[in-house]
């Protein structure tokens, strides 16, 4: 890949919106496949990368001559296909992506409107990019203002009022979908980030004193559970505890079903709620009349209050992000003429040591620190003085380039935002 080519920074991905839980676990990427990710697009001659995959969204943002060379990568590492990306994807370019990635880290993209748990993932995979030397100022600078935009807008409108996230949506469905919650036993297999916070919003809402946690590493659930004061069992117990339970929430990680109908051997009711991606539990349990599969897909459709009194404060969301990228593409349109301010200040510099010269041999008691003081002071006054245009007429700024370009007879090198 020759550089000299021009590169232009793209938003490449897919989410809920168009991708189902199946497909979105096609392209999910696990800690590993983001690494080798990494790895791959340096070997590609991609100079700037940041990834980020979660239930809801598998995202690249960075920079390439062509949005292929970042599907292309995105395929390589995942289960998906290019014929499947397309079906369901989004492209973004230049200021659209800059955008798209506001409105992600903001909520305002979220399933769950205003649910903020993606921030945390995009500074996360903006320091794993930097580790790999693939972040560039201009991504380092917009992941900081995407994050001063979320940080204004959980402080100053309440976009994220309220109980939030796939794990309080869950705890929702289960209250208002079964009776007598406090004497029901309840399982909870999987103690990640979603797990953990399930689990809180089950103490705080359901009053229940019988829910189980298992993992496959105990020691982890076992934190979870000196917290709330909750029991843990070994993973080895996990078809004994399923078929004990009324309601079993399963909140891992893995790559293929942990559950599955031959689990199951208990005649009774039982709600079965997957909050997984990829899906953990199979499908075949919707065969036993006595299951409810629940998937976070159908959570997430739950319009309640909270939501509705949400939608009010998008606006005051919006202009906050407005604001930022105001401030964010002023310091773009100063990047834009610094390589010309720097030529300009090359050329008046060549003069003024061709005039320093002159006037060496020509004066004999030629005052040398005196003369190069002078010159660098107006030197700097007159490259402040482009500066400022520059800087005030931004909407001209284009043409203004051109013609000092033009007059000085500049030659200067650009990059494409």
């Amino acid at each position: 890949m020759q550089h000299q080519k021009s590169t232009y920074f793209y938003a490449i991905g897919l989410s809920y919106k168009k991708a189902d839980a199946e497909v979105r676990g096609h392209f999910s990427l696990s800690h590993t496949a983001k690494q080798n990710l990494l790895a791959q697009a340096k070997v590609n001659g991609i100079k700037s990368l940041v990834v980020i995959s979660t239930c809801n969204r598998t995202e690249l943002y960075g920079f390439a001559e062509h949005p292929y060379q970042l599907i292309h990568l995105l395929c390589e590492n995942t289960k998906g296909t290019v014929e499947e990306f397309q079906e369901v994807a989004y492209v973004h370019k230049g200021k659209d992506a800059i955008q798209h990635m506001f409105r992600v880290g903001s909520g305002l993209d979220s399933q769950i409107l205003g649910d903020f748990e993606i921030i945390s993932q995009l500074k996360f995979a903006a320091r794993a990019s930097k580790k790999e030397g693939l972040l560039n100022s201009f991504t380092e600078r917009l992941v900081n203002a995407v994050i001063r935009a979320s940080k204004r807008i959980k402080n100053e409108t309440e976009l994220s009022s309220g109980a939030t996230s796939v794990s309080f949506a869950s705890v929702q469905y289960i209250m208002n979908n079964v009776q007598n919650i406090s004497e029901k036993n309840i399982l909870l297999f999987g103690t990640g980030k979603i797990g953990r916070n399930t689990c809180e919003n089950l103490v705080k809402h359901t009053h229940n004193s019988h829910i189980t946690l298992i993992n496959r590493t105990k020691t982890k659930a076992e934190q979870v559970a000196g917290k709330f004061n909750l029991i843990v069992k070994d993973f080895n117990n996990l078809q004994q505890e399923i078929n004990t339970s009324d309601i079993v929430i399963v909140a891992t990680g893995a790559q293929q079903p942990t559950v599955y109908k031959t689990l199951v051997t208990t005649e009774k009711p039982l709600l079965v709620l997957d909050l997984s991606i990829p899906k953990n539990v199979n499908e075949n349990l919707k065969e036993l009349s006595n299951v409810t599969l629940v998937h976070m897909d159908d959570l997430a459709k739950i319009t309640d209050d909270t939501l509705e009194k949400r939608k009010a404060f998008i606006p005051a969301a919006e202009a906050i992000i407005k604001d930022t990228t105001a401030e964010f593409n002023t310091w773009l349109d100063t990047l834009k003429f610094v390589p010309t301010i720097q030529a300009i200040k090359h050329k008046l510099t060549d003069f003024k040591n061709s005039e320093l010269n002159t006037q060496r041999k020509k004066i004999a008691d030629f005052n040398e620190d005196q003369a190069q003081l002078i010159s660098n002071n107006i030197i700097q006054k007159i490259t402040n003085q482009f500066a400022h245009h520059l800087r005030e007429d931004s909407n001209s700024s284009d043409e203004s380039i051109e013609l000092i370009k033009k007059i000085f007879q500049l030659e200067t090198t650009t990059h494409n935002g």
